[in-house]
């Protein structure tokens, strides 16, 4: 991410060289684990690195602390989830609007359950740290993206696009946060689902969009 990390919660450095990256990545993989196996609170740098196959010395070289660790996770988690954002909206660029919702809504569904394990533990994270710098990096990446998008769509009229674009988006994944978290069958999830896209349809009529 682009943010600028609170300076409690910095990485020392960041790895630049194959060796180096390989080493943060098995870090990252090895607290992944640790924390849906057992949890936030009973994660230590020491039994991260005992996991990942590191020294405590190489493990502080990266992160001087958990807090600075669990940071630079949900970074590369948000990282992770603008990139798969912006390639779906740049792939959609000139679609009908229908076929943006319908995109959108996959890729972010998606993005948060195919890992579902993964993604609850870093919301269990995520509470005890100063993101909001990740936040606001993350949802301007993916409000410029989407609204390219949507200003591209061949059947969208000339309208305040800023507004209907952030409503769209704050619907879609708010729905998608809230199910996931209400950990819903998967015929509800499908259920939902469509029943997100129509919304997002008739709200874009009601607008006068398209």
């Amino acid at each position: 991410m682009s943010s600028v990390a609170p300076r409690h919660l910095k990485a020392r450095k960041t790895p630049r060289q194959a060796r180096a990256t390989a080493t943060v990545d098995a870090i990252f993989e090895a607290t992944v684990q640790l924390l849906v196996a057992d949890g936030p609170h009973r994660l230590t740098t020491t039994r991260v690195a005992e996991r990942a196959g590191v020294s405590v010395g190489t493990m502080y070289q990266y992160f001087p602390h958990k807090q600075a660790l669990l940071y630079a996770l949900n970074a590369r988690y948000l990282d992770v989830l603008s990139e798969k954002i912006e390639a779906t909206c740049h792939a959609h660029h000139g679609a009908p609007l229908d076929a943006m919702i319908d995109a959108l809504i996959e890729t972010y569904w998606n993005a948060k359950t195919e890992r579902a394990d993964v993604t609850r533990a870093l919301y269990r994270t995520a509470v005890e740290l100063d993101n909001e710098a990740l936040i606001e990096s993350f949802a301007a990446r993916v409000d410029a993206a989407t609204l390219a998008m949507f200003a591209s769509a061949s059947d969208a009229k000339e309208r305040d696009l800023a507004s209907v674009n952030l409503t769209l988006v704050t619907v879609i994944f708010g729905t998608v946060r809230n199910a996931f978290e209400r950990n819903l069958p998967p015929p509800a999830v499908e259920a939902l689902r469509g029943q997100l896209a129509w919304m997002c349809r008739a709200y874009l009529a009601a607008t006068g969009v398209r």
